[in-house]
Formats: C-alpha cells, structure tokens, sequence
C-alpha cells in the first residue's frame, strides 16, 4: 500500500497565528519525504481557519521544488470554484515543474460560505463539477481545451505547456456521499475517502462505484486511498486521550465550517445525503456524531493504529492511505512527534500490505449487508 502525507493547515480557530501555522506545518512536510512517505497531499479550503489553503496547487508548486522524488496530490482541487481553462493550465504547468510526480485530486465542495464567498451557486455544484471535469480531463488528454456547455463556453484553444502524458492512471476526486461518489464513476476517477460514516456503509458505496465504473468504462477502477486522522502514541491511554482532544476538535470544526447541521441543505439541490445528516445530528445531537468520528479515525499504539488501517483495507479496498497528523492546536511538539512515530512504526507494515481483490471484497460486503438486514 502506498502512503501519504496530507497537510491541513489548521489554524484552530483564534489560537494561533496564521503565520505560525504555516511555518510550523512547512517544517512537517519537510520531513515527508526523508521520513519515507511517498505522497504529499494538500487540501482546498477557503475563508476559515478550518484549513487554511486557498490554493493547493500554488502550495505543490512550492513542494516541488522543495522534494525530489514524493509525489505531490492535490485532496482536493474544487472544481466549481474555478475557471477549467485556469485550472488545466496550472495542472500541465506544475505536473512539468515536478517531472510527472503530481497526482491531480478534484472535489465538487459542501461549505456554504464558500460557494458564496466565490460566488457560485450551490446547487448547481454537481452540473458544473461533471462540465468542468470533462473540460479538464480531455485538455489533460489531448492537449485542446474546448466547451460549449451550459456553465461553460470555451473556444478552442491549446493547452500550452502541453501535457506530457495524460491523467488517466493519476486521477481521483473526494466523495462522501453516495451521490458524488456515483459522478466520481461517471467521470472516471478514482476515489478519495474522506471518513464520515460507518466504514460498512462506505464499503457499500465502494461495492456500488465500481460496478457503475465497470459499466461505464468497461474496466475495473483504480482502488481508492484513504484520508485517515492520526493519534499514535506508545502508550494507548495517551493516545486515546489525544484522539478525543484533537480528533474530537477537529471534527467540531468540520461540523462548524460546513454547517453540518443547518437547514440550508433542505433547499440545496445536489445535498441530499447532507439533508439526511442534517436530520441525524438534529435528532441524536452532536456529540454522538463527533464520537462515530473518533472512531473511525487511526488513533491508538503503533500496533492498534497499524490493525485500524488494515481492517479499514479489508473493507474497502483501499491501495493507499494518507495520515493527518497535525491539526487542532496541535503544539509543534506533538505534531512532528506524532507523524514521526506513525512513520517509524507504522509505516512500513502499511506499505507491505497486498491489494485487496474486489471481486471478493464485493461479495463479501452483500453478504454483510444482507446479515445486517
């Protein structure tokens, strides 16, 4: 399995200084790559201090000249938010700047504060993420840009640098829902599990995503990787200790950020799983979503942290995992020990696991989902 690390440049709301932040989690990605990790991966976030990277491929760019050989992934680029044209541009440009180590991730966004602070409408996420995606990925492919689409109206252009070879086999996109996950098919891309929900339910997601890709494209997809928030300690009661603290407010930020429980989604079209979610919170409250979420995140000793990525594997069929292990205040200190230890302990049994076969991974999860009812 291969693995990666994914920074997310938190600022932990008023706590710390902007500036801070960034140097201290530059200092972390530094160590990246002498530590053996074989992904850098950056977020798209915008307007809080959430995660605070506005442009991800500015970022890699930056990385790249900074590294040698750790490929660089963007966890996710949003599409809606941008220009196709702008976007394909800087793709071909950064994936020359780093001599093909660029792994392009794209996203179709949840927070309402960004849509409106870019000045996108909401609801037409989904129709402008399918049209923007096919704009892309055929500039990527064959070097032309052209559209006349319902959002987007592009004359035809070269795409120059051009591309020196396609994004096929490098091509992925965030989805938690089951409705992105089923356009991620459509478009072609593997997927980027981001977890939210029990890792049966996203295992049936899984099941569902690659019978629609082998449907549309007459060919298995690529396996997904998956995003995973990491507390590893030598002793487990710290580690636990450390998990309910920083995952715990890590996911009260996400629950902020994207207002997971506000009524916008009633209204929002292309949200209906958030809609549900929405309800859920409403009616269990959110301490018992932010506890599900501790709970599928990789937190323990080296060895618990090790067996929660492989049962993770055994049920989706993940071929690569990306650790956070800096966020929520973490202190300096913490953070570096934290991913240090992850790599020296962890890492390496993480890269020695095979695939999984799908085949037997899907008859497996029918047979689950029939106990289950």
């Amino acid at each position: 399995m291969r693995v990666g690390y994914t920074t997310i440049f938190q600022g932990g709301g008023d706590a710390a200084v902007d500036h801070e932040v960034y140097k201290n989690e530059l200092a972390l990605c530094d160590l990246a790559e002498p530590l053996g990790f074989e992904m850098l991966w950056a977020v798209e976030h915008h307007f809080t201090s959430y995660t605070m990277c506005p442009e991800p491929l500015q970022f890699l760019s930056y990385m790249a000249a900074r590294t040698k050989n750790i490929q660089l992934g963007s966890g996710a680029v949003i599409l809606p938010w941008h220009d196709p044209v702008r976007v394909a541009e800087c793709v071909a440009m950064l994936d020359l700047l780093c001599d093909g180590r660029f792994i392009f991730g794209m996203g179709r966004g949840l927070g309402r504060i960004e849509f409106e602070g870019l000045r996108v409408p909401m609801d037409e996420s989904r129709a402008r993420f399918v049209e923007s995606a096919e704009i892309v990925v055929r500039a990527l492919e064959t070097g032309i840009l052209e559209a006349d689409g319902e959002f987007y109206k592009i004359p035809k252009r070269e795409l120059r640098p051009r591309p020196v070879r396609g994004f096929r086999d490098r091509l992925y996109a965030a989805a938690v829902s089951p409705e992105s996950v089923r356009i991620m098919a459509d478009v072609g891309a593997g997927i980027l599990i981001n977890p939210q929900k029990d890792w049966e339910d996203v295992a049936e997601d899984m099941k569902a995503y690659r019978a629609q890709f082998r449907e549309l494209k007459g060919t298995d997809p690529p396996a997904p990787m998956v995003t995973g928030w990491v507390c590893c300690h030598e002793d487990h009661d710290t580690a636990e200790q450390m998990a309910r603290e920083y995952i715990g407010a890590y996911y009260e930020s996400v629950m902020d950020h994207y207002e997971l429980g506000g009524r916008h989604f009633e209204s929002t079209r292309g949200y209906e799983y958030y809609r549900r979610l929405a309800s859920y919170i409403g009616e269990n409250g959110s301490d018992k979503v932010i506890e599900n979420f501790i709970n599928l995140q990789i937190w323990g000793t080296p060895d618990e942290c090790y067996q929660r990525i492989v049962d993770i594997q055994s049920k989706v069929g993940n071929d690569g995992f990306n650790a956070v292990c800096s966020f929520s205040g973490m202190s300096p200190e913490t953070g570096e020990a934290n991913l240090r230890l992850f790599a020296t302990e962890v890492m390496p049994r993480v890269k020695e696991l095979a695939p999984i076969d799908t085949a037997e991974l899907d008859a497996a999860v029918g047979a689950g989902t029939a106990e289950r009812a």
